[in-house]
């Protein structure tokens, strides 16, 4: 029998807007299924109970207002619980940054981002698991339990969006809010099975805490569905004042979930196993997912050839500098720093010594690798690549190891994803493939800045081919 988890964000937004399913019916389902899965998978920093049953009537009645008025306006995404990354900011909410140093936190105002889910009738249901400020690709944090792939309970959901990840793939979440500095949305979604996307910079909003500055990280969304991420996608776009870094939205009557449902046409597809990252070797599973996407991409008639990727290894220390940098923007009493995690204080005391002109010269260098990478990708709709090196790793893998080693093996599980954070293209990760031992393998996407649309169509095409919408973890 189909559950209210089973329904896809589409599926449950439609449900609600036609009476079948109530909004507090919907929300009491996610919040009890919270309660008794969330520890397993170390989804959830903070759960919203009270908030979001007041949030679930409040949409309720807006549903029975609309239908006794005949009014056909409804928010798109009215009554649908979709959690919040906890690195973002939800007014009167705890924010922890994955930091027990913010353990008692709270937002005074919500992100521009939240803001725009907000206006689309979402219900929050809580804030999910983020490793300590977002800088690495595991969440194992002293806030709350390891998130986990609820694929293998012994395994890592990957991060910055860990959280956002194992909730969706437990059936804990609809769908959820992620972000993407270096891919944190495209690594939890390979691993736990999903399908996420990091959109072109600028097209969503960062305000109004964080600066955009080197203009790596923006907001996303990571779903079941190809459709759902389209939807959420279409709610999370638009500028504010004052982004440094800002694109147009997409053409009157335009929306990136009517691009779902369209045929993307013939595409030119590159493909390469090639990675910046020294010493980086690519698993067999993963070369077997990249193989078996590429043989599809040419039975649905695509033009499938093999590219030399235009960023080598020499813009992998300059990223780093960068990474370093960028890790001390969150403000702290140096009496504070002993109490961090030893990865964030190995980040942060690297940063410290960077000086102004180096930051200067690694943002200038990345952006003269960018403009040559993008003149050679240009020729191709999208590019073809594993999104990690690796099946999911054993919780406690990174930690295992001092903090250096520990940042070397983060940059060989994942030495494709970056590459895009440093261009500002939007990619995606496609969960078309799983290994022998049933564990999710997924391969990435990229397109040209601003062809997020693209990526969609085709990512919906693939998905109609050989749908995984319906395969769950034993958790399920």
């Amino acid at each position: 029998m189909t559950q209210i988890h089973d329904l896809t964000v589409t599926e449950l937004a439609a449900a609600i807007r036609e009476g079948q399913l109530s909004p507090v019916e919907i929300t009491d389902h996610y919040l009890d299924r919270i309660d008794r899965l969330g520890e397993q998978v170390g989804a959830f920093y903070t759960v919203t109970h009270d908030r979001a049953r007041q949030e679930a009537a409040a949409a309720e009645k807006a549903v029975a207002q609309a239908r006794r008025d005949e009014r056909p306006g409804l928010p798109p995404l009215t009554g649908v619980p979709i959690p919040i990354k906890d690195l973002n900011l939800v007014a009167g909410v705890r924010v922890t940054f994955g930091s027990a140093i913010f353990r008692d936190n709270i937002a005074d105002q919500d992100d521009y981002m939240v803001a725009a889910l907000r206006s689309a009738g979402i219900v929050i249901t809580g804030k999910t698991a983020t490793p300590e400020f977002g800088l690495p690709c595991y969440t194992e944090t002293r806030i709350g339990p390891p998130a986990r792939t609820p694929w293998d309970l012994t395994r890592s959901a990957g991060g910055s969006s860990g959280g956002a990840a194992a909730a969706v793939a437990a059936g804990l979440a609809p769908a959820a809010q992620g972000s993407d500095g270096g891919g944190s949305i495209r690594i939890p979604s390979s691993v736990c099975g999903l399908f996420g996307i990091k959109p072109t910079r600028g097209r969503v909003s960062g305000g109004p805490l964080f600066p955009d500055l080197a203009g790596l990280a923006i907001d996303g969304p990571i779903a079941r569905t190809v459709a759902d991420a389209a939807l959420l996608l279409d709610a999370m776009t638009g500028n504010r004042l004052g982004d440094m870094y800002t694109l147009p939205a997409l053409p009157a009557g335009e929306t990136f979930l009517a691009h779902a449902g369209r045929d993307p046409g013939r595409l030119r597809i590159g493909r390469s196993l090639q990675s910046p990252v020294p010493g980086a070797e690519v698993h067999p599973d993963c070369v077997a997912a990249y193989e078996e996407a590429s043989a599809l991409l040419a039975e649905l008639g695509h033009e499938v050839e093999d590219v030399d990727l235009p960023i080598g290894s020499d813009a992998v220390p300059i990223f780093e500098l960068l990474w370093y940098a960028m890790a001390t923007l969150t403000p702290l009493d140096p009496a504070q720093e002993d109490q961090l995690l030893p990865f964030t204080r190995y980040l942060r005391r690297r940063g410290q010594q960077v000086t102004a002109a180096e930051v200067l010269f690694a943002q200038a260098y990345l952006q003269a690798v960018s403009r040559a990478a993008m003149e050679t990708l240009s020729g191709y709709d999208a590019v073809l690549s594993p999104t990690v090196a690796a099946p999911p790793v054993p919780v406690g893998y990174f930690d295992e190891v001092d903090p250096a080693e520990n940042f070397e093996r983060q940059k060989r599980f994942a030495p494709y994803t970056a590459v895009y954070n440093v261009s500002g293209q939007p990619a995606v990760n496609v969960p078309l493939y799983q290994n022998a031992a049933g564990l999710p393998i997924g391969v990435m996407l990229a397109g040209r800045m601003g062809e997020e649309a693209t990526l969609i169509s085709l990512s919906a095409q693939i998905e109609a081919a050989r749908p995984w919408q319906d395969r769950h973890p034993p958790i399920w």
